[in-house]
């Protein structure tokens, strides 16, 4: 048997000779198949630039670490060399950390959500982005998390290309930023306008037991910046959404929806979404200072702030100190607060105004927390059980409550009619102590006794009815001067109601002449004349 056909490599040189030997219509075929042959070659080697371009490989470097130990909403990972503080790392799952402690041999995560699918040895990546929220406008109206998502139902947040991002821990104004506090802010609240008064930029904090009104105060003032073009943060820190919904539909009955933000680390989140709500808040009233805006900012309250941080801290193993608390949580809190200020000129003239709450035990401002937040801000408002007990609301301790800011936050008419005022109430009290004792009072005594009586009564306000600084200053005056001396005591808030009615139809002009801050000796006889007659030819009557 022959040996089979074998196919072999024809070389060039062959292939020459071979069509050397060829008739014409045998080259031309030749030809034709050779050119189709180049075709084809060239349209495969243009499809195979393009895929090598298209996915042309490129070499990337990224921190990765492994989990060691997980449980409470805390993960503790080895690795990630090179991650930032603040920085938000990925787990398999899609979960988001924070690194929150950075040690040498390992780094100290609050997970951002459920750590049912985290397990020891999952891969971890750093994303290289420091945690930030969305600011702006668009989150006015809006109820959202720490994290600046929504979470009242009324879907995404419009307008997203206006929405800009911002990191939610920021250096605070310098010394040459900043201006002096000479604006007020009006909180509506007669006992505070006028003796305690507040300005932008300021800190001032709201301190007493649970459950006498201190957020009150912060939801009154909130409501009396409608018209004021202050834009208002409100955050909600460890309380129950039921009491949430209460506050934002008060909100939206009086009409401070529309200029408010909501931001809501409930009760039932865990600790590092408590933990970073103030933080959230106050990045987005900061972008309002920065944009030459005023913002106003309530942290309710601060206290339950600090008992998340301290979980945080003790599951990261750090060491206690007083209370238990971590060593930093006075820095924890000065770095939030600090950040308010009201800038210069220079740097936009914007101000952002801090109220923050903190709650205390049977009275005891001396303890761990508040005594911190006491020396950080400029100024408190202490609210005392005793007098709530008493039915005086707001329950306001003149005695106890400063403002470091003073009369350089008042208008001149506020300033004139209040000048003496908070000499007045502590006379009165110790007046009060003494008579106590059933001792014969002269009448001198008696009649400054029962001044003191009314000018407390006409200091007392229901909640969610902020009052106009002009009326203020007409009913503080009122009762400054003896125009009540002769009113029953259970008819002053009549008497008011009256007296307000009056001026606003007979003497308007006055009122925005008040309202402007304008102060002058005519001024003060034509409201001496209007109180005369409204006496006289009403309250008479």
């Amino acid at each position: 048997m022959g040996k089979p056909a074998t196919s072999c490599p024809l070389h060039t040189a062959d292939l020459l000779d071979l069509i050397a030997r060829l008739g014409d219509e045998q080259r031309y075929q030749v030809h034709q198949i050779e050119l189709a042959h180049n075709l084809e070659t060239e349209y495969h080697l243009s499809a195979l630039r393009g895929l090598i371009d298209q996915y042309r490989y490129r070499l990337s470097a990224q921190s990765v670490g492994s989990v060691k130990q997980v449980g409470d909403g805390v993960a503790i990972v080895s690795g990630l060399r090179g991650v930032m503080a603040d920085e938000l790392v990925q787990f398999p799952d899609g979960t988001y950390g924070l690194a929150l402690d950075l040690d040498h041999n390992y780094v100290g995560c609050v997970l951002l959500g459920a750590d049912r699918n985290i397990h020891a040895g999952d891969i971890v990546k750093g994303t290289g982005r420091v945690i930030d929220v969305p600011v702006g406008e668009p989150l006015l109206g809006r109820v959202v998390n720490a994290l600046g998502q929504p979470i009242d139902d009324l879907g995404p947040l419009e307008s997203p290309e206006k929405i800009v991002r911002r990191p939610i821990d920021y250096q605070a104004p310098s010394f040459i930023q900043r201006a002096p506090v000479s604006e007020p802010l009006q909180t509506g609240i007669k006992a505070i306008d006028s003796v305690i008064p507040l300005g932008r930029g300021q800190r001032e904090l709201i301190i007493g037991d649970r459950q006498i009104g201190k957020t009150a105060i912060a939801i009154d003032t909130v409501i009396n910046q409608r018209d004021q073009g202050v834009y208002c943060i409100y955050v909600s820190i460890g309380q129950k959404m039921s009491t949430v919904a209460q506050i934002v539909e008060t909100f939206r009955e009086h009409g401070a929806l529309d200029y408010t933000t909501v931001v809501v680390a409930s009760a039932e989140e865990s600790p590092s979404m408590v933990y970073l709500a103030p933080y959230a808040g106050c990045a987005m009233a900061e972008a309002f200072m920065y944009a030459g805006r005023h913002a106003l900012i309530v942290y309710d309250d601060l206290s339950k702030h600090a008992i998340a941080y301290r979980q945080l801290s003790l599951l990261l193993q750090r060491p206690a100190g007083r209370e238990a608390y971590p060593g930093d949580i006075f820095y924890l809190h000065s770095r939030l607060l600090e950040r308010s200020a009201r800038l210069s000129a220079a740097y936009g003239g914007g101000s952002m105004t801090a109220l923050p709450i903190v709650e205390t035990q049977a009275g005891n401002i001396a303890a761990y927390i508040p005594t911190n937040l006491i020396s950080i801000t400029d100024g408190q408002i202490y609210l005392s059980t005793q007098l709530f007990n008493q039915g005086i609301r707001p329950a306001i301790d003149v005695g106890l409550s400063v403002s470091r800011v003073g009369g350089a936050a008042q208008n001149n008419a506020m300033r004139a009619v209040s000048r003496h005022l908070a000499l007045d109430i502590a006379q009165f009290l110790e007046l009060q102590i003494f008579a106590r004792f059933g001792t014969e009072l002269d009448r001198e005594t008696r009649k400054q006794l029962a001044r003191g009586e009314r000018v407390r009564a006409i200091l007392t306000q229901p909640q969610y009815e902020p009052m106009p600084v002009a009326h203020q200053v007409v009913v503080i005056y009122a009762a400054g001067q003896g125009y009540l001396d002769d009113v029953p005591i259970e008819q002053v808030r009549r008497f008011e109601v009256h007296l307000l009615g009056f001026l606003q139809q007979q003497y308007s002009g006055l009122l925005a002449e008040f309202s402007a801050g304008h102060w002058n000796p005519q001024l003060e006889e034509d409201l001496q004349h209007a109180l005369e007659r409204f006496k006289e030819h009403v309250w008479r009557k």
